[in-house]
């Protein structure tokens, strides 16, 4: 199958083979790599289609059968049944680079937001922070509520969030 025959979104994910992968950072590299490895259940250096699957979905991408033959066509081995860490590195790294951020922010929100109630507040920081095995005073994580609280209404709503996650930007 050419360029030609695959659906928009896919010809701007996989557009280019012979470029090189782009620019991610240390952490999220090593994130594949610890992937790759975890599904490479055989340590043969490669992943079949079914350990490929697994592998995207960890790493927050879970893709239908075509596009992961597409992947497997596209990086894989000549006879697209598996992809070695190279591959799986460049098709992951051309993924991840592509992520729109804001919608990434928007998801993270709603994670945090755990009962839906369209704001942060103080008791959301604290089961995070003693999720990540961090001991934070109470009037500390309300302090970080109240410097961000533009409305005032007890809490950091999506639009606020946003805006702390995009203001270095």
């Amino acid at each position: 199958m050419n360029d030609f025959n695959q659906p928009p979104a896919t010809q701007q994910r996989f557009s280019n083979t012979r470029q090189a992968a782009p620019k991610i950072s240390e952490d999220r590299l090593n994130e594949i790599k610890e992937a790759f490895d975890l599904f490479d259940t055989n340590k043969d250096g490669f992943i079949d289609y079914f350990e490929l699957k697994v592998a995207m979905r960890a790493l927050g991408f879970d893709q239908k059968k075509d596009e992961l033959f597409r992947v497997l066509e596209t990086y894989g081995t000549s006879d697209n049944s598996r992809i070695s860490m190279e591959g799986f590195t460049r098709v992951m790294s051309e993924m991840i680079s592509a992520r729109d951020p804001v919608d990434e922010y928007k998801k993270a929100f709603k994670l945090i937001d755990e009962h839906n109630t369209g704001k942060i507040t103080a008791s959301h920081l604290r089961r995070i922070a003693k999720e990540l095995g961090e001991d934070i005073k109470d009037d500390e994580l309300q302090a970080m509520i109240d410097e961000f609280d533009v409305d005032n209404d007890g809490g950091i709503n999506e639009e606020e969030f946003l805006r702390i996650m995009t203001s270095g930007n």
